[in-house]
């Protein structure tokens, strides 16, 4: 049994999204917890098994998976014949890894620093800078228009997704402006934010 937890236009519209691509959204029960937002309203709901009182969290069978990079591989392993992975094993899949990690790792926490206007000579050091992520999202654009090449999976999901929401940051470069573009555009996140706003309006 799979249930998702799952907060409106939250970091979870990531993985309803990913449900609507892979066509399983009837193999996951997606139940709408509470979180304490950004703006200070909200709170921690109980009914929430999130360590932190976050969004997602994915219960399988009992067992608690959470972030978003970690959520997406279990997913795209246990169903493989989705298409929103490389096969296991295959020359594609440690490049798979490898975005889903440095999303986590990397993009988001540098995007996060920059947004708060940090300064310490660790953090390039350490993450190394926007400029740089960018550099690398743009190199692998220039080998086909997603991120493994002639195949839109997960990984596109998950990195393009601190653009979609803030689309201010997103770099001044074609390739990565119009691989977000289309992103965006992907029919199952229109019906994920029209769905999402529609529960936020319930809601208020």
């Amino acid at each position: 049994m799979l249930t998702l937890f799952h907060a409106p236009q939250s970091r979870s519209s990531a993985i309803v999204t990913l449900l609507d691509e892979m066509g399983i959204t009837d193999k996951v029960e997606i139940r709408h917890v509470n979180i304490l937002r950004m703006d200070g309203s909200g709170g921690v709901d109980p009914a929430n098994p999130h360590p932190e009182g976050k969004t997602p969290a994915l219960l399988h069978d009992g067992h608690l998976i959470t972030e978003r990079g970690a959520i997406m591989l279990h997913l795209t392993t246990l169903f493989p014949e989705a298409g929103l992975a490389p096969a296991v094993g295959s020359p594609l899949w440690g490049a798979y890894l490898t975005w889903l990690s440095w999303y986590q790792g990397v993009l988001e926490p540098v995007l996060v620093i920059g947004a708060l206007g940090l300064d310490h000579p660790g953090i390039p050091r350490t993450f190394r800078g926007h400029a740089e992520a960018a550099a690398r999202i743009s190199s692998a654009l220039q080998k086909g228009p997603w991120l493994l090449g002639e195949n839109f999976s997960a990984a596109d999901l998950l990195v393009h997704s601190p653009y979609a929401w803030f689309q201010d940051v997103t770099p001044d470069d074609p390739l990565i402006r119009d691989w977000v573009a289309r992103c965006m555009a992907r029919p199952a996140r229109l019906r994920v934010l029209a769905a999402d706003a529609t529960a936020m309006a319930k809601a208020a």
